[in-house]
């Protein structure tokens, strides 16, 4: 009868020890899949919009990916789409192509023709007009727009506005 005692002692305290050490190992392991420090403080990128010039790529950075800005001129603006307009950010009156400049298709960083007011990707001969969409494919889709929020003249990249949101549940944007 003492055996089975400590017998029951010996295995509860092995249990407790092993559910301690699972416990440990499951905070570790979360510890790891989150962001790091640099990475967060990285989330968000504010922009002020005053400073692009018509037809003029700028490349910023935001979460270590390239982020294309374009301000568009009036003659683009009149030439547009229903689907071309639908990609705009529209602060100030001033039209903007904001998007993520990675190619859809395998992650190139296509070129800028201000002439011919396009992208091409070189790997592939992909395509994308001045608002980002796709004109020759092997891109599956045109460029993705990051999430951002309007806030007066100035664009913070990383947090979710109205404006993305409706682009986001319209199929503008993934």
């Amino acid at each position: 009868m003492k055996d089975n005692n400590r017998r029951g002692f010996m295995g509860k305290a092995f249990g407790a020890v092993a559910g301690v050490g699972a416990i440990g190992s499951l905070v570790a392991m979360k510890k790891t899949w989150d962001p790091l420090p640099s990475v967060k403080a990285a989330g968000f990128t504010t922009l002020d919009m005053s400073i692009y010039k018509e037809n003029e790529l700028v490349v910023e950075k935001w979460r270590g990916k390239p982020i294309f800005v374009l301000k568009k001129t009036a003659g683009m603006i009149e030439k547009q789409t229903e689907k071309q307009k639908s990609r705009d950010i529209i602060i100030n009156g001033e039209h903007y192509m904001i998007c993520i400049g990675l190619c859809t298709h395998l992650g190139c960083i296509p070129a800028y023709n201000a002439a011919e007011q396009g992208f091409l990707c070189a790997c592939h001969g992909g395509q994308f007009d001045w608002s980002g969409n796709v004109t020759k494919v092997p891109p599956p889709r045109g460029f993705d727009i990051p999430p951002f929020k309007i806030d007066g003249n100035k664009l913070v990249l990383g947090e979710a506005g109205p404006e993305y949101t409706k682009m986001k549940e319209t199929g503008v944007t993934l």
